[in-house]
């Protein structure tokens, strides 16, 4: 049974932001680990590859309009690194092992950038940085479908029995849905039930303003540290309007970081740490002992 983490405030880029933390003990034994969720998750969904992980401190934090963060407007995407970058600071972190997936690894690429202390290692997996092209297309008109989606529960347990078995949260494990059910509501602003922590319009602004950040090449290209980039099976074209269990990482990307590294695991999906919490934490332990052999 693993101990609960320890809730911690932090103030980052002038906001309050939510940061949960796994065996504060061992700080100091090891490179710590820094996790960071996809876009309309939360810290806790980690929580099974978190247990995988019994020897290290992890810290897991939650994106501004995520968790229990404060859920400020942001213009773009390059507005989450400068959150992460601001919070690596005020945790003190060194050294560290920064481990973002989706959404959460594009802004773990811009947090090491600002903050190249911080980092010894990344592991971005399946990050949504897209070919270079793709930041010069037009912004996309229309709000993204999520805009959409259920938003009132009852309780958790109803919304774990609503999602059980729909896609994406189908290739969940029972553990990590019950994780992200169990720590993905907050009280209804009207009192009345639940609703989601990170509000439908918030999820949507996130997906639709995606290919606004130009400037993430310029981290990429800036990063001096060993990064893993971990990839999904390809995106499906005739699942439409998309395929959310599809990778939407470019092929191309390890190569563009001047110590990266590309892994495709064809049999897996978008939905790795929540899929494969036991695959996701060999990765991590990978990274940390290549961080210790090299100390």
């Amino acid at each position: 049974m693993v101990a609960a983490p320890q809730l911690r405030r932090v103030a980052a880029n002038g906001l309050d932001l939510a940061c949960f933390e796994w065996r504060a003990e061992l700080r100091g034994q090891g490179p710590t680990v820094l996790l960071v969720h996809a876009t309309g998750f939360h810290a806790r969904v980690w929580d099974p590859v978190v247990a995988l992980l019994p020897n290290h401190h992890v810290l897991a934090l939650e994106l501004r309009g995520h968790g229990r963060s404060e859920a400020r407007d942001f213009n773009g995407w390059e507005d989450f690194g400068l959150d992460l970058a601001g919070a690596a600071t005020a945790l003190g972190l060194h050294g560290a092992i920064g481990v973002g997936h989706s959404m959460g690894a594009h802004a773990m690429v811009q947090a090491a950038a600002f903050e190249p202390e911080a980092f010894a290692r990344l592991v971005l997996v399946d990050p949504v940085i897209r070919t270079p092209a793709e930041y010069h297309l037009p912004r996309p008109d229309t709000l993204h479908p999520s805009a959409g989606r259920k938003n009132r529960f009852e309780s958790a347990q109803a919304m774990f029995e609503r999602f059980n078995g729909r896609p994406p949260y189908a290739v969940f494990t029972p553990e990590a849905l019950r994780a992200y059910c169990d720590h993905g509501l907050v009280p209804a602003d009207d009192g009345q039930g639940w609703q989601l922590a990170c509000a439908p319009a918030f999820e949507a602004k996130v997906y639709t303003i995606g290919r606004r950040n130009r400037a993430v090449f310029a981290a990429v290209r800036a990063l001096q540290i060993p990064v893993d980039v971990v990839r999904a099976r390809e995106q499906d074209p005739t699942i439409l309007p998309w395929d959310p269990l599809g990778s939407p990482t470019w092929p191309g990307l390890a190569q563009e970081f001047h110590h990266g590294s590309d892994l495709q695991l064809n049999d897996k999906t978008h939905m790795l740490p929540m899929e494969d919490p036991p695959l996701t934490a060999g990765l991590i332990q990978r990274a940390i002992d290549a961080v210790m052999a090299s100390a």
